[in-house]
């Protein structure tokens, strides 16, 4: 059998820092965020945007709070130059929200760049050029002192168009491909575009260093973080900033590791949107930050708007399984993780705790916009607690934990006949064709009941219908429940015992139903449950009792 030619691949050497602190540390605030959606999310699409497109997403990354947002490419896309200058022109843009442009090394495009901006009150001016060893050898065949002239000249010109205008100038540089750049050389290009640029703790740079292409595990780019934090000159005047690319799978823990080595700033999209694997999810890295107690000074209370809003600016599909956003994500499939939520949320719901524990649940799902309603689903891993769960939160029924089994095994054997998952609707119809309708042989058609309060005793009068005839049965008892149970022997000749008894309201006010279960054993000792609903709580206990009697007949027929 051929194998894949592993031997073709390399790994990728460590960072010698033997000393390194990020692993100790702990992230305490929200990052600085950068959403990219406009620009490496738009420029990945196979449809980019249209303008209205853009314009709704722009409105969106506002509303959820991002306060610096990279537009595009002005200076290489009439399209993206139009639509910068609609937002500055149209006065778009909130006054504390920063807007960004990307400009290559070079001088015609640096200077279309500020034209775009013209008029605009702040922006950030991001500069790049690619600095790994691979691409200075193969792409620009270049040395190291070239490429550093690359963003020595490019900075140079865009700290002379800054001088000229009224727009307040932020300057960002990339070395471009970061990760695949020998540490000493990376520092000693931002070292010198710093030079240039002459930031202050008051008016910093921000130095973007990107995982270009994700080339190693994540602790490799929390080590090459911390270990520029150490070596970069003035660090007190610059801002570190990520853009971690997906190749590997790892974003979201790259710039997580990444946050603790040192960086303050996180460029990326929403739900990972960019070139090949993706940029980094910003949603999964503020959402995480949020799980652990801190605020992400971002907005997801409503993730359904964002995914309406995403899904036809970008024509991309948010995946059912994707962190925090998918539809599946707040489902339970397995009959165990069904209990156990259930179980919790019942305990949270009762005690009201300070702090949110549900197994199986690292956030309540209302905190993004969604309803405990889909939490719970069914298909033919599911358990009987999944299945009491649908049928109290969505239709009010609190069936008696001993009932739990016995409806679990008519909902699997539906799951199984199938093989598809079994919606609710189709839940609480088979809970009414097995409970509710079960009126054959018996029915119940009107009772009377009087209660003597001489001596305890109350008698009930009872109309039932046996295979279609009617006829009428009396019985004592201490209770309703005893006395229509005596009439039933009496009169019908059946012998059954109670085992267990359940009632509860279903609603509030005069006119509101109750439901009773009732479990019996036959002659034979086998258990069988009831249910009945009625405005008259005696009533619903005596539909109950031929409920579990009409079920007993059915499987002793079986």
């Amino acid at each position: 059998m051929e194998t894949m030619p592993s031997n073709k691949y390399r790994a990728f050497p460590p960072i010698n820092l033997p000393d390194r602190k990020w692993p100790s540390q702990q992230i305490t605030k929200a990052p600085l965020w950068c959403s990219v959606d406009l620009r490496d999310g738009n420029q990945s699409l196979v449809i980019p945007m249209s303008t209205e497109e853009k314009r709704d997403m722009f409105d969106l990354l506002v509303s959820t709070g991002f306060k610096e947002i990279e537009i595009g490419f002005p200076s290489a896309s009439r399209t993206e130059y139009e639509f910068m200058r609609i937002l500055i022109e149209e006065a778009l843009i909130p006054d504390d929200v920063t807007i960004q442009v990307l400009t290559q090394a070079r001088e015609h495009l640096i200077r279309k760049s500020f034209e775009s901006l013209r008029g605009a009150k702040k922006a950030v001016v991001h500069l790049y050029n690619s600095t790994s060893e691979l691409q200075r050898r193969v792409v620009f065949k270049m040395d190291r002192k070239e490429i550093i002239e690359i963003a020595r000249a490019g900075t140079r010109i865009i700290r002379e168009e800054a001088e000229r205008t009224e727009t307040e100038i932020i300057l960002e540089y990339s070395p471009e491909s970061f990760t695949g750049t020998e540490l000493d050389f990376a520092v000693e290009i931002c070292e010198a575009v710093m030079d240039v640029w002459g930031p202050s703790p008051e008016k910093r740079i921000i130095l973007n260093l990107p995982s270009t292409v994700e080339m190693a595990t994540p602790n490799v780019y929390a080590d090459q973080i911390e270990w520029f934090c150490r070596h970069i000159k003035d660090r007190d005047c610059a801002i570190i900033s990520t853009h971690a690319h997906n190749d590997r799978g790892t974003a979201v823990a790259a710039t997580e590791l990444a946050l603790l080595a040192g960086a303050e700033r996180v460029e990326g999209t929403l739900f990972g949107n960019g070139e090949r694997t993706g940029n980094v999810d910003i949603i999964t890295v503020a959402m995480n930050i949020f799980s652990q107690g801190i605020d992400p000074e971002l907005d997801f209370s409503d993730i359904n708007r964002l995914i309406g809003v995403y899904e036809r600016c970008a024509k991309m599909a948010v995946p059912a399984r994707h962190p925090y956003a998918g539809e599946l994500v707040y489902t339970a499939f397995s009959g165990s993780h069904q209990d156990a939520i259930n179980k919790g949320m019942k305990i949270y719901k009762d005690e009201k705790p300070l702090h949110w524990e549900v197994p199986y649940l690292p956030i309540d799902p209302s905190d993004v916009g969604r309803s405990y309603e889909s939490i719970i689903r069914i298909n033919s891993q599911s358990g009987k607690g999944g299945v009491a769960w649908v049928m109290e939160s969505e239709y009010g029924f609190q069936l008696p934990k001993p009932m739990h089994p016995e409806f679990g095994a008519v909902v699997q054997a539906i799951s199984d006949r199938t093989g598809k998952e079994v919606m609710p609707a189709m839940i609480r119809e088979a809970f009414e064709r097995e409970y509710l309708l079960a009126d054959s042989p018996i029915s119940f058609i009107g009772s009377e009941v009087d209660r003597k309060a001489a001596d305890s005793v109350v008698e009930v009068i009872a109309t039932v219908g046996i295979n279609g005839s009617e006829k009428k049965i009396a019985g004592r008892g201490n209770g309703p429940i005893d006395a229509f149970s005596h009439a039933l022997r009496d009169g019908l000749g059946i012998e059954f015992r109670l085992v267990s008894y359940h009632e509860h309201a279903m609603g509030t006010g005069s006119d509101s139903k109750a439901a009773a279960y009732i479990q019996i054993e036959d002659e034979k000792g086998r258990t069988h449950f009831g249910v009945g609903v009625d405005t008259n709580i005696d009533i619903a206990s005596f539909r109950a009792i031929i409920s579990s009697l009409n079920r007993s007949q059915k499987m002793r027929n079986s």
